[in-house]
């Protein structure tokens, strides 16, 4: 039972950073906002290393999975927002979310993960955008003009629920899914997945033939990174926005934001996300007020430096220090 428990250990700096995260947004007048930033940045940091962290696989289209659940709870909400549910009108959203998330990673992942390095990249690029424009040409969902459901919400929860849904407990949510998120990677890392998936991101043909089926690990990887985006699409973007428009949700410019993330903090690594999350949403969030308009041209060049400085991110060098010390077993 003792070894059960201490596999768990790395998650206690995890969930002490979201501690203070959370007790500075609630208890500092003006921060709640730039914390609720940080705490998206890290919830699909979390998310999308679970996938390119333990495969080493780097999906392009990734944002697609947050659209499915933004489109879940949007869908969730006008279908039933006259049934007189309630709340529990979101927790239907919710599920849809992610079961429309993980159906398009099933597809896409039976697929696309047949597929290796740029192939698979541009496979998934593919992906995203083919989804976006079909949703928009075959007017499904609201096509190009998307889905408006604040007054369906208002209509299901009430004014003041909507309004404390989508400007505090949907940031606590997010909270909330990174936590899981972080509970399900370490879970992975200690047990058989883990080892598979270490296991062919080291060499994918000897893991083949030590008799891993390479396939089934990395579709179970990539549907578990879909599911926990499309929790994130429907809470922090669903709930927060009460409006999808293909345009804004199928941006891969946010992919673009995982992968920085995963790699400044450390792919492969417990606090990896959140360390390239507060990095990446802090520089980011404090270059917008210091230079706007310049923060872009500033903040890419501090990414490569930092890259370079650090391959193995910045927790990879971390763990690498803490090897052999007591640090060592909350370190990973």
């Amino acid at each position: 039972m003792r070894l059960k428990i201490e596999k768990y250990y790395p998650l206690l700096p995890v969930y002490a950073a979201y501690l203070v995260m959370f007790l500075i947004g609630r208890t500092m007048p003006g921060m709640w906002q730039m914390v609720a930033l940080l705490a998206f940045y890290c919830a699909i940091g979390q998310a999308f290393n679970i996938f390119l962290g333990m495969t080493g696989y780097v999906d392009f289209g990734y944002v697609a999975f947050l659209a499915m659940g933004t489109y879940g709870m949007a869908l969730g909400i006008t279908a039933f927002h006259q049934t007189g549910l309630g709340i529990g009108i979101m927790f239907i959203g919710l599920l849809l979310g992610v079961v429309m998330a993980a159906l398009l990673s099933l597809a896409v992942g039976a697929v696309a993960l047949r597929l290796r390095g740029a192939y698979f990249a541009i496979a998934t690029i593919g992906v995203n955008e083919g989804f976006r424009y079909f949703v928009e040409g075959a007017r499904i969902w609201g096509g190009s003009e998307g889905i408006i459901f604040y007054g369906d919400m208002t209509e299901a929860f009430g004014a003041e629920t909507t309004r404390l849904l989508s400007t505090v407990w949907a940031d606590v949510a997010v909270f909330i899914i990174a936590a899981m998120a972080a509970f399900v990677t370490i879970h992975y890392m200690r047990g058989k997945i883990g080892y598979a998936l270490t296991a062919l991101r080291e060499d994918e043909d000897a893991a083949k033939v030590m008799g891993i089926n390479v396939t089934k690990y990395k579709i179970i990887a990539f549907i578990t990174s879909a599911s926990f985006a499309g929790m994130i699409g429907a809470m922090a973007w669903a709930l927060k926005l009460t409006y999808v428009f293909p345009p804004d949700v199928f941006e891969i410019h946010y992919t673009i934001e995982c992968i920085i993330i995963v790699l400044l903090g450390g792919a492969g690594t417990l606090l990896g996300p959140i360390v390239g999350a507060l990095i990446y949403g802090l520089s980011k969030y404090w270059l917008a007020v210091i230079a706007p308009g310049f923060q872009l041209l500033i903040f890419a060049p501090i990414i490569i430096v930092i890259v370079v400085a650090f391959p193995e991110g910045i927790m990879g060098l971390v763990k690498r220090r803490a090897k052999g010390t007591g640090w060592e077993r909350y370190i990973i």
